[in-house]
């Protein structure tokens, strides 16, 4: 079951990490458009529409890599205090009640208003270069497929978790400074 609980993130993970490069992308945008409206008093009319869809798809994208990598918000404070046991149960439940069923939603809907955009090749009608917005409309149901995968990871980790009251290793991905600092691994 590891092997499987590990493909599943490492999807989730070369994913995060090819959507990560929007991040220099972004700022190179940005930089740009800084540069040519003040300095040039020349402003373009596609920066602003290419970083609203660079965030939007850097953020849909990004969503299976932080459950993979165990990085979204958690209200811990009573949770790290029981046992593992516990804590799988608890996750298991709460995946099984919200998150699943949220994220068909988000796949389900999503293409819905994907397909929709397509039909009708939709363009933005807040930007004065009337971009294309399918494409990125497309990214909702992906990411709620690449989302519900993560997802069935999680379950059976959190299976593995209440049987053993271990939790799983994960494949290790990048770490905050703080917890390089902790672990007194500076290297």
């Amino acid at each position: 079951m590891t092997k499987f609980i590990h493909s599943i993130e490492s999807l989730s993970i070369w994913i995060g990490r090819a959507f990560g490069w929007c991040i220099l992308i972004l700022t190179l945008s940005v930089s740009y458009e800084v540069f040519v409206r003040y300095v040039l008093n020349s402003p373009t009319v596609w920066a602003f529409d290419m970083m609203v869809q660079m965030y939007g798809a850097l953020f849909l994208m990004a969503g299976a890599y932080a459950l993979a990598q165990d990085t979204h918000v958690r209200g811990d404070v009573i949770y790290r205090l029981i046992p593992k046991r516990w804590q799988a149960g608890i996750d298991f439940f709460l995946y099984v009640t919200f998150f699943f069923p949220g994220m068909l939603a988000l796949f389900w809907y999503g293409a819905e208003i994907a397909s929709d955009s397509w039909r009708y090749k939709e363009v933005s009608w807040n930007s004065p270069a009337r971009i294309q917005i399918y494409f990125f409309k497309t990214l909702i149901p992906i990411s709620g497929a690449l989302l519900m995968l993560q997802g069935a990871a999680e379950l059976a980790r959190c299976w593995i978790a209440m049987k053993s009251n271990r939790w799983p290793d994960r494949i290790a991905d990048v770490k905050e400074t703080e917890d390089l600092l902790i672990d007194g691994d500076t290297n």
